[in-house]
């Protein structure tokens, strides 16, 4: 019954995970399915694939922050 919500309604998207500035990691609250921004910004599921390319790209931007953030300070 919970997916019917979204059948006739569409999903209710809730942010999980920020990912960087640009990337997020999204999760409709109705259905529970996952979801992600591409490269061109649109949304589209959350595969194992891009949850591996999130994983990695969060982990350098928290590098690039804390790298940034010991510079400034000196």
């Amino acid at each position: 019954m919970k997916h019917l919500h979204c059948t006739v309604f569409g999903h209710n998207y809730v942010v999980s995970k920020s990912v960087t500035n640009f990337v997020k990691e999204y999760k409709c609250s109705y259905c529970k399915k996952q979801w992600t921004t591409n490269s061109n910004g649109n949304i589209i599921p959350l595969t194992p694939k891009f949850k591996e390319i999130n994983s990695v790209l969060n982990r350098i931007y928290t590098k690039k922050l804390s790298k940034r953030s010991l510079i400034l300070d000196r």
